[in-house]
């Protein structure tokens, strides 16, 4: 495991290095989950074993710090994992980011285009959501409590709605980090994600489940440059419900 602080109070994200030739491929998790956790066999397939691989836990979760004074925007995560990346020598890198880490690394690539080479998002978040969901699990079911009301005990009609598979890596989050966090995500950037993922110069792959169809807005990306990649046989984890799949895609990306 290794580590680099990115605040001024020294707060770490961590990481677990897999060793390999550059440039680095990064791994980003989504909302409430763990970059080791749900990485960890896509990293190691044949198709994709052999580069240096960083699987990143972002600041609030899995195994990196969950300081009580960060902001948990997508802009902090993203200027936070840009510190960890100058850290680890990882310039040029090519991130992977699944759901939320897809978002967030849309927003790096966009303020720091020297950090990245390459985009594979998998599913990821490119825009707001208009209304929160109904209370519960997802990031529109989060942000429908306060921040008051989930750390006061709705966190735990979250736990009981997630169910135990993605509980038992969000329960790691910090409960402020897993609710500014959503809130953030569903509230977007500005421009929003999607803006800034047309008008990225680099090259740009989006992975969806392919029973999902097409996802919205895809000929506009289509149009910019984006490659439209649809992965059979799982549904918005598609790492771990199809990891041949998604490292076939992956590797294709290249």
């Amino acid at each position: 495991m290794r580590s680099a602080p990115v605040t001024p109070a020294g707060d770490r994200i961590r990481w677990v290095e897999l060793p390999g030739a550059g440039p680095a491929r990064v791994f980003v998790h989504g909302l409430g989950a763990s970059s080791p956790a749900y990485f960890t066999e896509a990293a190691l397939h044949p198709l994709l074993a052999g580069r240096r691989s960083l699987l990143v836990d972002l600041l609030g979760f899995g195994l990196s710090d969950r300081p009580e004074d960060f902001g948990y925007t997508l802009e902090e995560h993203a200027d936070a994992l840009a510190a960890a990346l100058r850290s680890a020598g990882a310039d040029g890198a090519e991130l992977v980011g699944h759901s939320m880490g897809g978002a967030v690394a849309i927003v790096l690539a966009a303020r720091r285009p020297e950090l990245v080479s390459r985009l594979v998002l998998v599913d990821a978040n490119l825009d707001p959501v208009p209304l929160p969901g109904p209370p519960g699990g997802g990031s529109s079911g989060l942000a429908s409590f306060t921040e008051e009301e989930f750390l006061a005990g709705a966190w735990r009609q979250v736990r009981d709605g997630v169910g135990p598979h993605w509980w038992s890596t969000m329960r790691l989050a910090g409960r402020t980090a897993l609710h500014r966090s959503a809130v953030h995500l569903v509230r977007a950037t500005v421009p929003t994600m999607r803006e800034l993922l047309i008008g990225l110069p680099q090259p740009r792959t989006f992975l969806h489940p392919a029973a999902d169809g097409p996802p919205d807005g895809a000929e506009r990306l289509a149009a910019s440059g984006v490659r439209l990649v649809a992965v059979p046989d799982c549904g918005h984890n598609v790492m771990l419900d199809n990891p041949d799949g998604f490292a076939r895609a992956v590797a294709a990306a290249r």
